[in-house]
């Protein structure tokens, strides 16, 4: 028997008449129709309303994560003062340090707090360094959009770091708004880094930094240049806040999926605001991807599918690859933005830092 050209065709291409399946349903039918009118032109893209599945492709512990409900009043706030502020971070802190114990005795982590070139920070490492660590050193600078996170509530990476990675972590608890907006916090990480590279080569020494932490990771190296610092040997961005100017794809189409930050309009815009206070948000101490990255070190960076600073993740680690640089681009599925931390049991996270510790080990000396 002789086929028609379109039958072979069908059967070629693996049709849905072709396997059995279903034709597209009238649902289908009607946003192609739709759809396609809306998008016939050049210009924004229009799209329809969806509910997006949690996928079965991510292990059970990232599941509940992502499956989880946007966390209020952390993603959303906006108290009308400093007092309210002030009170909100309070009581975020207290619950976050509250299951810290916990995560160092299962990890067998210490955590010590001290001062270090005239700024409070948390010595935070292994009960048992391993050999190739023990020579090594780290500074860790902590997330939480500039207001989040003081204390003992900001070393939870560290710990994390410490724990999976092996190596001992030097944790800034840097000053944040309301009290301190720009440039204590980067003061505050630039007198440790300063302190750090007394005490031994910046060869031996890495910097890392998630969210928060990442954007003041790469504003740390812009000023140490600028001063004549030595630079660490490699340097770790967990998906960095590296533009506070809500410029990047990710900020629309990850927007309400990302269950972590959300939106850019919830707490994020005034937390750049009361940080800022005043400055140009395209600054490049603000907006590090707004400076100039040669010189700078290795870097690994990490970020999600669903993370809304996505965008601002893969336009670093390009900007990075033009200028010379040696960047490590990690995405992560459904894992929306750093929550890496927030499922610290989950295996993805011991896929996270121990890419970041393999990739610090590859470049710091011993």
């Amino acid at each position: 028997m002789r086929l028609s050209f379109s039958a072979l065709l069908m059967i070629a291409l693996g049709t849905h008449a072709a396997f059995g399946q279903a034709a597209p349903g009238a649902d289908f039918k009607g946003l192609e129709a739709e759809m396609g009118a809306a998008n016939a032109a050049p210009g924004p893209r229009t799209v329809p309303g969806r509910v997006i599945p949690v996928p079965e492709t991510i292990s059970p512990e990232l599941r509940n994560a992502v499956a989880a409900p946007y966390r209020v009043p952390a993603w959303n706030a906006n108290p009308p003062d400093a007092a309210g502020w002030k009170a909100l971070i309070d009581r975020l802190a207290a619950a976050g340090a509250a299951t810290l114990p916990a995560l160092r005795d299962k990890l067998g982590v210490t955590s010590e707090a001290t001062v270090i070139g005239g700024v409070k920070v948390f010595v935070v490492q292994p009960k048992t360094i391993p050999e190739a660590n023990r020579n090594r050193l780290l500074l860790h600078i902590h997330g939480g959009g500039y207001v989040y996170n003081p204390g003992e509530a900001g070393t939870l990476e560290a710990i994390l770091m410490a724990g999976i990675g092996g190596y001992k972590v030097i944790s800034v608890d840097y000053r944040m708004p309301p009290d301190a907006p720009y440039p204590a916090a980067m003061d505050d990480a630039t007198a440790v880094w300063k302190a750090m590279l007394a005490m031994q080569k910046p060869q031996t020494m890495g910097v890392f930094g998630t969210s928060t932490g990442g954007g003041m990771t790469l504003a740390l190296m812009l000023r140490a240049k600028q001063e004549g610092l030595a630079l660490p040997a490699a340097i770790g961005l967990g998906t960095p806040w590296s533009d506070m100017t809500e410029t990047g794809d990710t900020y629309r189409t990850n927007e309400w999926l990302d269950n972590v930050l959300v939106s850019y309009s919830g707490y994020l815009t005034p937390a750049a605001k009361l940080y800022a206070a005043g400055r140009d948000l395209k600054d490049p101490q603000l907006s590090p991807i707004n400076g100039d990255f040669a010189g700078l070190p290795p870097a690994i960076l990490i970020s999600g599918t669903r993370d809304l600073f996505l965008s601002n993740t893969v336009r670093t680690h390009r900007k990075l690859r033009a200028a010379g640089i040696e960047a490590d681009l990690q995405v992560f599925e459904a894992m929306s933005h750093a929550q890496y931390l927030g499922a610290p049991n989950a295996p993805e996270t011991k896929e996270v830092f121990g890419e970041m510790a393999r990739f610090l080990d590859a470049h710091l000396a011993r």
